[in-house]
């Protein structure tokens, strides 16, 4: 396999730190957890030091580990006995404010499915790969999120 260069690990970070961070906060829904997905998914890069054919190939197997950190840290002994605090978001703008605010009513799988289309824009084919998922699902999965988004929009009469 042939190693893609960056000049070092901080343009790999500059890269696809966003995307990571984004994924783990739309799947934990708490800022400071977020940032602790971050710091692991990154720890996993820096300690094996994978080898990619492409950056298709790299962008794929950061999402891959993001996912999978995500899942080991509910699974965690300490996290199933402590409890999130609410954390208060502070928005610039009443759209964004309010449309994070929807975003978190709907469950976890359908908000990473829609941060990876809209936010990362990635196919559909590429999210299936990425979560493990059949296209199929993942076209289901989108559908019902936006259904429920327009629900939840509609109930509290907001103005598209």
């Amino acid at each position: 396999m042939k190693e893609l260069l960056y000049n070092n690990d901080e343009d790999v970070i500059t890269t696809y730190g966003n995307m990571i961070y984004h994924i783990a906060l739309s799947k934990t829904g708490t800022k400071h957890d977020a940032e602790d997905i971050f710091q692991e998914v990154f720890m996993k890069y820096l300690k094996k030091k994978p080898k990619f054919n492409n950056e298709e190939h790299r962008k794929a197997w950061f999402i891959r580990v993001t996912v999978n950190c995500t899942s080991s840290f509910f699974t965690n002994v300490f996290r199933k006995k402590t409890r999130n605090i609410t954390e208060d978001l502070i928005f610039i703008d009443k759209e964004m404010q309010d449309l994070s605010t929807e975003l978190h009513k709907i469950p976890q799988k359908y908000r990473e499915v829609i941060y990876l289309f809209y936010y990362e824009e990635m196919s559909i084919n590429e999210i299936g790969i990425a979560l493990n998922r059949k296209n199929s699902t993942v076209r289901t999965q989108l559908t019902r999120a936006r259904s429920m988004l327009k629900e939840f929009m509609d109930m509290e009469d907001y103005y598209v």
